[in-house]
């Protein structure tokens, strides 16, 4: 089995008529398939096609979905399926090269248009044998499969943290593991709410030191500094770190304690985009003497009143994510807070005993979500990886255990 040279892409599919749908004309209450130059997939209440079909952006940027069976499209969508070679496989070679079709047939000034001419012209190479075509979209649609599977996954098991997290922050655990409730148990009124007359509310400055970073743009030299690896916006995720990519800085070494994480402290983002703002995160010492930056707070709690993984549920719960929110300094897209803000946030507090209980109980739900995270994160760098391979010829799908991948 082996690979054509090159064939131009206009003779491997056909192009199918224009719409007669507008974008604005989706009316969203139909059960079809509504393809435009966007990302998210409308729905409209007729459709247009039966059949297998691919659907190119036009304007924008370079964008490519698949269909199989009823689904309509707006005027702005390049609608196409293949001749001799199947319209799956031409859909996963599209998605390969998004970014290669998107600087070589993206073209104007203001928005970009797709120049079709050139598109058409595009020479591709593609298997001459039907059968190894055949078994590569089968290998590639399975690995689609389980990447939806798991999406689907993750989506419940976020539907469930978020409901169990503010049941567990409003209405706790009792001594018998319980959550409580106001016909069982008593309650009082808080500045946070209806919350168990156990509890108390105290402001975050009362149960932490709260200490903002080094600063950028200083340069130190000499046989006094050291460089250490420092921790910026982009490593705080919402309920984990990316330490993928690490930054370094030099430093005087007098200064190397006042900026050092300890294992416990939990990072708040100080500002950036609205979906960036505050998170609370955890260091878990995963780099040795790791410092960070004074866009990132170090919030370092005390033990004996408040334990960090409680700390960073409350952050990380639809009532922290509405504080940072609200308290936030916001322009065009951004916001941030400052330390006098940080430092009002209000923590409802349970004893020791109980917030041990609710971390728990929390925990082993929150270690599921993230196995099916890191899973799909899994999943789809081999997708990525393998699409590259295989629609090149550089690994033969023969080679491959298809089964391996099957939900």
């Amino acid at each position: 089995m082996s690979f054509n040279n090159e064939i131009k892409l206009g003779d491997a599919y056909s192009e199918l008529s224009k719409s007669k749908f507008q974008v604005q004309q989706a009316d969203n209450v139909g059960h079809y398939p509504f393809y435009t130059s966007g990302d998210k997939i409308l729905t409209h209440s007729e459709y247009i096609v039966d059949d297998e079909i691919i659907f190119l952006a036009t304007g924008g940027k370079a964008n490519v979905k698949f269909n199989a069976g009823k689904s309509a499209y707006s005027t702005d969508t390049y609608a196409i399926k293949g001749k001799e070679h199947s319209s799956k496989y031409l859909y996963y070679l599209l998605l390969d090269k998004l970014s290669y079709i998107e600087r070589n047939f993206f073209t104007g000034s203001g928005l970009k248009h797709l120049q079709k001419k050139d598109f058409r012209n595009w020479e591709v190479r593609l298997p001459n044998d039907i059968n190894e075509e055949e078994l590569i979209v089968r290998f590639l649609s399975n690995l689609d499969e389980a990447i939806v599977a798991t999406e689907q996954l993750i989506a419940k098991y976020q539907r469930i943290k978020t409901g169990l997290l503010r049941n567990l922050l409003t209405l706790g655990i009792d001594e018998h593991g319980n959550l409580r409730s106001e016909k069982t148990h008593q309650f009082k009124n808080s500045p946070l709410g209806r919350i168990p007359v156990e509890w108390d509310v105290e402001k975050l400055a009362m149960l932490s030191d709260i200490s903002s970073g080094i600063t950028l743009g200083k340069e130190y030299e000499g046989p006094d500094t050291i460089e250490l690896p420092y921790l910026r916006v982009a490593n705080v995720q919402d309920g984990y770190l990316d330490l993928n990519d690490i930054a370094t800085i030099r430093l005087p070494k007098g200064q190397v304690k006042r900026f050092t994480l300890e294992v416990g402290d939990v990072l708040m983002n100080e500002g950036g985009d609205f979906d960036k703002l505050g998170r609370g995160t955890i260091w878990r010492g995963k780099i040795p003497l790791c410092l960070h930056q004074n866009h990132v707070f170090k919030v370092r709690t005390y033990r004996n009143k408040l334990l960090p993984e409680f700390l960073e549920m409350v952050s990380q719960s639809p009532y922290g994510k509405k504080f940072f929110i609200i308290s936030s300094k916001q322009s065009t897209n951004l916001a941030s807070i400052n330390s006098t803000q940080l430092k009002a946030f209000r923590i409802p507090l349970p004893n020791l005993t109980e917030q041990r209980n609710i971390v728990t109980c929390f925990s082993s739900l929150n270690k599921n979500y993230n196995t099916e995270t890191t899973e799909l994160k899994k999943l789809q760098s081999l997708k990525t990886g393998l699409m590259q391979d295989l629609l090149s010829g550089k690994v033969r799908v023969n080679s491959l255990n298809v089964k391996e991948v099957k939900v």
